[in-house]
């Protein structure tokens, strides 16, 4: 009897016209009320949810790191249809890269384990690196599948679409496995009312980093190696010049005038 343990990677993310940058870190300021489920995300759960309603015994995890209002996309994700919610907090989580994050959630994951799958989101609209997915896989030592568009799941193993240039190619991988999901697999539903009054009942379980068995200096600003160097607000001023034809010249002839001083031409 298959019998499936699948982990689910969310993260809560400003919404695209309230992302905010700390100047002197160069972090991103997440304490913010206007916050959403990355969108990709959204597409990672739908698909967990998907394969537990088509399967039994599958449990569906839904994993997050970040400050505890964080709580509130987990309860979201519960009432979709995830059975529980993990958050990873505390202040030595702050300003960890995509080192950092993935090295305190592939050590979530072994906490939870034995995972069969972990599902996650192509990329964060918030980083837009898509280097998360790939490092959590190689610190859980499975193999990863990346821009996923479609799962089968089968006894022993998943058989996946991949989007690649040019096309797709299905691949045959076994358990456990990590895949990463793009738009195309599937379109994120809504929760139910049913679903609603459950995630008020459920309670979000928080963890710190000692209790992952994580030393402070492998996380955070401490445990990241890349770094931002300078934040600053682009110039969106454009510089106008008018000519005039003088009656000698026509319009098009200043035109080429002018493309021909920049050498456009």
């Amino acid at each position: 009897m298959l019998i499936l343990n699948i982990v689910v990677l969310i993260k809560q993310v400003p919404g695209t016209d309230n992302v905010k940058l700390d100047p002197e870190t160069g972090v991103m300021i997440r304490s913010g009320k206007d916050t959403i489920i990355n969108p990709l995300d959204e597409n990672a759960l739908e698909e967990a949810i998907r394969i537990k309603n088509s399967h039994p015994n599958v449990k569906v995890t839904a994993v997050s790191m970040g400050p505890e209002s964080a709580i509130k996309a987990l309860k979201e994700a519960v009432a979709m249809g995830a059975d529980a919610g993990v958050l990873i907090s505390g202040r030595a989580f702050a300003g960890s890269d995509t080192i950092a994050t993935a090295k305190a959630l592939a050590a979530t994951i072994k906490k939870l384990g034995p995972v069969d799958l972990v599902i996650c989101g192509e990329r964060a609209t918030d980083g837009e690196t898509g280097q998360t997915g790939a490092m959590i896989a190689n610190y859980l030592d499975i193999p990863v599948q990346t821009y996923v568009s479609s799962v089968e799941i089968q006894q022993a193993g998943v058989v996946v679409k991949r989007t690649v240039e040019g096309g797709f190619e299905r691949v045959e991988v076994p358990f456990p496995v990590l895949i990463t999901v793009n738009k195309d697999i599937n379109e994120p539903g809504f929760p139910t009312l049913a679903g609603k009054l459950r995630a008020k009942q459920v309670e979000i379980t928080i963890w710190r980093p000692e209790e992952l068995g994580l030393d402070k200096s492998e996380l955070g600003l401490v445990g990241s190696p890349t770094r931002v160097v300078k934040v600053f607000s682009p110039k969106l001023a454009r510089d106008t010049i008018l000519h005039k034809a003088d009656g000698t010249t026509g319009p098009v002839d200043e035109l080429m005038k002018f493309l021909a001083a920049k050498e456009v031409l």
